[in-house]
């Protein structure tokens, strides 16, 4: 899984939506807008994360990624997750945000307090 909707496409082969909604006290609209737009919230993604037992932390950064929109702040931080500079220009896309965090996790706390709180 590299992307937020493959996250919640796994959540839904465990369970449906309105009980994934009722469990996460998340309003029954909200899975179904996240699909339409195309990404989860930062937040969703953690919580739908933890509750499967994977790394809600590495879900929060590639949601984070997949929401923010193309400029030079997102590339630079796609690239500092990147592992080779040879698979750059590959994972630049749409979902090469969501790929590229997935790339290498070990930098990820770095990576959130600089994505948050430092100016480009």
């Amino acid at each position: 899984m590299q992307t937020t909707l493959e996250l919640l496409e796994q959540a839904l082969k465990q369970r449906n939506a309105s009980d994934w909604a009722a469990h996460l006290r998340l309003t029954p609209s909200a899975l179904r807008t996240a699909r339409t737009r195309g990404h989860l919230s930062p937040a969703i993604a953690g919580a739908l994360a933890e509750e499967m037992g994977l790394d809600a932390q590495k879900w929060i950064v590639i949601a984070a990624l997949e929401s923010e929109r193309e400029s030079a702040c997102k590339s630079r931080m796609v690239r500092k997750f990147l592992t080779g500079a040879a698979i750059a220009g590959t994972l630049m896309g749409a979902s090469g945000a969501a790929t590229a965090a997935v790339a290498n996790m070990t930098q990820a706390a770095d990576g959130l307090y600089i994505m948050f709180n430092h100016k480009c």
